[in-house]
């Protein structure tokens, strides 16, 4: 079964993909650019259509062959979205039945549409309906705040706890919401595809309720940050997103609809459509959600993994925020194999010593050793790195000859650290190195601590990466005059 995803590089549509190739779907993605989807790992296991929603011809090669089709996709920031929204999704419709596809799968949001709905949630109904025109049979979805990393709802909770310890909150915080888990998501998408073909609008959610106070007290709870918070009766969604704008990596522009749909409570308020068409589904407790995702996200196999997205990103070489954590990527082409470089990239630190800087590596042992932290264990077994083998102050995470080494620091931090080295080979005698430092900060202390050690740490990393290539390229000159010799 052929199966598109549109939307496939947003939040949703990103973990939806690998969760049908999983089930075996053949998947299809409709993309701008076929560059979009380099950061993630299973970029190389779908087709690719590139093309925008507009384009009529796009959509048609898209959808040719298509079972059912994914649609994932809503214009938050672009002016005049309402109307844009209406118009692509009644064309996809159309473009839809005359494709012959079975069925269409779309993710809405929720909201009582007898009371005055915000312009984002009309929208988001409205398109609802305009997929509809055509005939195919339309299985809409319904949900309020979706909470996993990368979510722009939950990473507006965990930026502005993080960030604030004293918040004056406009009573939007206040609104009445059934948040989801991500994979409970997933699991009612990939499930609607064993459904035969249904025309039908189903609301999910956990089975209490919350608000934003409420999440962003538990998240403060469970990072130990100690919050003051003081609701005030105004809404004021254009100064809430224009300060959410300012205290977080968020746009305004994104912001604001979603603070606007705020407006109304988000209820599941038709429990049988999900209950009958879904009965094995039970989505998890909002705060279990939250602890999974906070508690969670950093681990490989999770479907909230942070690193399933960092590990590939070609693109944003240099500083960028990434689900609240600090990410800072060097990339450095190796004129030698990958196993060349990987055989530097796994002896780092102990004995042997640090590439470049080792006397500043050694005062970072001394003091966090002072401060009744590890210090800088030397010494390791005199065999390859595994799994949770100590290096200095790191521990080995995860390591995967010849293509990938990360470590985790045990020093005492106002935060979490990694360091990760991941190769990709071009050719017989040429590899990239890309080199990832990894800051998630604890709250305001963390974020004090990294910018004030920017300059050195730019110094020490970007140092380390020339000379991990310096030193494999040197190791394959060497092998290379060896094998010459002989």
């Amino acid at each position: 079964m052929r199966i598109l995803v549109t939307g496939a590089t947003g939040y949703v549509g990103s973990h939806l993909v690998p969760a049908l190739l999983a089930q075996g779907y053949k998947v299809r993605c409709l993309v701008r650019s076929r560059g979009k989807l380099r950061p993630f790992g299973w970029a190389s296991q779908v087709e690719v259509v590139e093309g925008d929603l507009e384009n009529s011809e796009a959509v048609r090669a898209a959808l040719k062959g298509v079972n059912s089709a994914f649609y994932l996709v809503h214009s938050l920031s672009t002016r005049d979205f309402e109307r844009r929204d209406a118009l692509i999704a009644e064309q996809f419709g159309w473009i839809a039945r005359q494709q012959r596809v079975k069925q269409i799968v779309y993710l809405s949001g929720l909201g009582d549409e007898r009371e005055r709905l915000s312009l984002h949630l009309r929208s988001r109904h409205e398109t609802g309906r305009r997929l509809r025109v055509g005939g195919v049979p339309v299985l809409e979805f319904r949900s309020a705040v979706i909470i996993g990393s990368g979510s722009l709802s939950f990473e507006m909770v965990r930026y502005l706890t993080e960030r604030l310890p004293v918040m004056i909150c406009p009573r939007w915080v206040r609104t009445q919401l059934q948040p989801i888990a991500i994979s409970d998501v997933i699991a009612y998408l990939t499930a609607a595809l064993k459904l035969p073909p249904t025309d039908e609008i189903v609301e999910i959610g956990s089975p209490d309720v919350a608000d934003y106070l409420a999440m962003m007290r538990y998240y403060a709870e469970m990072k130990g940050l100690r919050r003051f918070m003081v609701v005030v009766p105004v809404f004021m969604p254009e100064l809430a997103s224009y300060w959410v704008g300012l205290v977080t990596p968020l746009p305004a522009s994104v912001a604001r609809p979603l603070i606007e749909g705020l407006r109304n409570d988000l209820l599941v308020l038709r429990h049988e459509p999900a209950l009958r068409l879904f009965p094995e589904i039970r989505p998890m407790s909002w705060r279990r959600a939250m602890l999974r995702t906070v508690k969670g996200y950093g681990l490989e196999g999770n479907p909230e993994g942070f690193w399933q997205t960092v590990g590939g990103d070609w693109e944003r070489v240099g500083m960028h925020w990434e689900q609240g954590r600090i990410v800072e990527i060097r990339k450095r082409s190796v004129a030698a194999d990958a196993e060349t470089v990987f055989s530097v990239v796994s002896r780092p630190g102990g004995e042997i010593g640090w590439l470049y800087a080792d006397s500043l590596w050694q005062l970072r042992g001394l003091l966090d050793a002072l401060i009744g932290g590890v210090g800088m264990r030397r010494g390791r077994l005199d065999r390859p790195l595994k799994v949770g083998d100590a290096v200095d102050f790191w521990r080995v995470e995860a390591v995967e000859p010849p293509k990938l080494l990360r470590l985790k620091a045990e020093m005492k931090l106002p935060g979490e650290a990694w360091l990760q080295f991941r190769i990709v080979p071009k050719s017989e005698n040429e590899s990239v190195l890309v080199q990832t430092a990894v800051f998630e900060p604890l709250g305001l202390l963390g974020l004090f601590y990294w910018y004030a050690l920017l300059p050195l740490h730019a110094l020490i990393f970007s140092g380390l990466c020339n000379a991990i290539a310096e030193r494999a390229e040197g190791l394959k000159v060497r092998k290379n005059l060896v094998r010459a010799r002989s």
